[in-house]
C-alpha cells in the first residue's frame, strides 16, 4: 500500500475559502470509494484576527492563533500544512519557525506556476487584499522571473475590497464590479490575473476570463494532493 500523508488545513481566514480548498482537494483526488480519499485535518478558527487590518497597523497580530492553529494540527497527526489565505503568508517564515512540519508556500507555488505559461508572461495583474499588495509578497517573487506586476489604482482597490468584504459575507453577485477592475488591468497592459485572494476563487473562474487565470487556491490543492500522494509536486 502506498503510505499517504495526512495534510492539515489552517483555516478559518476565512471559513468559505476554507471550505472550497477542502473541495477543491477531493475533487483532484482520484478516487473510486471512501477509503481512496486523503485524510484531511482542518482546523477553522474564524477567530484569527484580520491580516490586512494588522499590516496596515491598527489591528491584532494573527500570528499567535495562527501557531495555535498549526500546533493543533501537527499534534493531531498532519504531516504538513496549507493555508488557504494568500495575506496570511506575510507571516510563514514565522510559522514555519515553531512548527516542525513543512507548510506549502501558496505564493511561491503560484508564482511557479504564473513563469510556465505558454507563451511566456511579462506583465500580471494582481487582484488581492490590500494587505497581500502592501507586503509585495507577489511582486517581489514575480520579479525574480522578470515578470512586472500590475496592481488596482487606490480608487478601484477600495472597490475590490468592497467585494471581498461581501463574498465573505456570502454575497456572490460581484461579477459586474470584478469584470471592470479586470478590464482596466487589461486595457493598461497586463496578459494574465492572479486571483490573490482566496475568496475571489470563490466567483472569478477560468471559462469566464479573456486571459490566463492563474488560482492560488487550485494550485495550492493540487500541490496538496501531488505531496500527501507521495508524487512530484510541479507538473
Amino acid at each position: 500500500m502506498t503510505c499517504k500523508k495526512t495534510i492539515g488545513i489552517l483555516g478559518g481566514m476565512g471559513p468559505l475559502a476554507t471550505v472550497e480548498l477542502f473541495k477543491r482537494i477531493l475533487a483532484l483526488t482520484p478516487a473510486t470509494r471512501d477509503q481512496d480519499h486523503l485524510r484531511i485535518l482542518i482546523d477553522n478558527n474564524p477567530q484569527i484576527p484580520d491580516r490586512t487590518a494588522a499590516i496596515l497597523g491598527g489591528g491584532e497580530s494573527p500570528l499567535p492563533m495562527m501557531v495555535q492553529s498549526a500546533r493543533n494540527l501537527e499534534r493531531a497527526g498532519a504531516d504538513f500544512l496549507i493555508i488557504p489565505c494568500n495575506t496570511a503568508h506575510h507571516w510563514l517564515s514565522q510559522l514555519e519557525e515553531v512548527v516542525s512540519i513543512p507548510v506549502i508556500d501558496m505564493v511561491s507555488e503560484t508564482v511557479a506556476e504564473v513563469a510556465t505559461n505558454k507563451p511566456p508572461l511579462q506583465t500580471i495583474a494582481l487582484l488581492a487584499t490590500t494587505g497581500t499588495i502592501m507586503t509585495s509578497l507577489y511582486q517581489q517573487a514575480l520579479a525574480e522571473k522578470d515578470i512586472t506586476v500590475l496592481v488596482p489604482t487606490r480608487e478601484e482597490q477600495g472597490e475590490l475590497m468592497s467585494v471581498i468584504y461581501r463574498i465573505k459575507a456570502r454575497d456572490y453577485e460581484v461579477n459586474e464590479s470584478l469584470q471592470q477592475t479586470t478590464k482596466r488591468l487589461l486595457d493598461r497592459g497586463a496578459q494574465g490575473l492572479i486571483t490573490g485572494c482566496t475568496e475571489l476563487s470563490l466567483v472569478l473562474k477560468k471559462e469566464e476570463t479573456v486571459c490566463p487565470l492563474f488560482d492560488p487556491l487550485s494550485v495550492l490543492a493540487q500541490r496538496a494532493v501531488a505531496r500527501a500522494k507521495g508524487r512530484s509536486e510541479r507538473r
